[in-house]
């Protein structure tokens, strides 16, 4: 049997990692997220040579931190309320914000297959957004009645394709402001605004499954 490992409470890691009362390292990571959502919106529509670039930048960083304040916080067991709180929030508010964002601007779903694709965009995102609704609902239910949901897999895949997504559709458009200047780059950004777009569908459709995943798992919730 492997034993869990003792934490050094006197080491400097775990001193800088702790930090003073409820704001510890990972919480810190969190509402940094958060604070750089209004930079990559404003990044994002703000006119300037390779503004998606830069705006692709800050929605990288803004992942890491939610890589690591995970990690940090259950290696260090620095897991606080708080930080149940706040991370599902900024994750789904930085997940929202740039796919709504990139449906205000057309060239996202509309380089490759026309407007039929902002529409297909919007129903897209509208179902991503009813299924944390949905999501959040059975959750805080289930809280109030004493029991936890666990997240399921296929929650986990949707969450994986977004970002992948988010991620190639921004370097696509990055691409899309050189476009003039050479047919190879031309070329570039239309194969990889394909690869975002087929990865955005599958995050949508494993948005379906993951929604009545959960429904058909813990309908008992709403029984109770």
């Amino acid at each position: 049997m492997n034993e869990e490992k003792e934490i050094d409470k006197n080491s400097k890691a775990y001193k800088f990692a702790a930090g003073k009362g409820v704001m510890n390292l990972p919480n810190k990571l969190t509402i940094s997220r958060m604070c750089m959502i209004p930079a990559f919106i404003a990044l994002f529509y703000v006119q300037f040579l390779s503004h998606y670039l830069v705006a692709l930048a800050v929605f990288a960083i803004a992942c890491l931190t939610d890589l690591f304040d995970g990690k940090i916080a259950r290696k260090y067991k620095l897991v606080t309320n708080l930080g149940k709180f706040l991370d599902p929030i900024a994750d789904k508010v930085l997940v929202l914000s740039a796919l709504v964002i990139m449906l205000t601007v057309p060239q996202f779903f509309t380089l490759n297959f026309g407007q039929w694709a902002l529409i297909a965009g919007g129903c897209g995102v509208a179902l991503i957004l009813a299924r944390e609704i949905i999501v959040s609902g059975f959750r805080m239910v289930a809280a109030g009645a004493g029991m936890v949901i666990a997240a399921d897999n296929f929650g986990k895949y949707k969450t994986v394709c977004q970002d992948i997504s988010i991620v190639v559709l921004l370097i696509a458009a990055s691409f899309g402001e050189f476009a003039s200047m050479n047919e190879g780059v031309r070329l570039t950004s239309e194969i990889l605004n394909y690869i975002g777009l087929g990865f955005f569908a599958l995050a949508v459709l494993l948005t379906v499954i993951s929604g009545v995943n959960y429904i058909v798992k813990n309908i008992q919730v709403l029984k109770q």
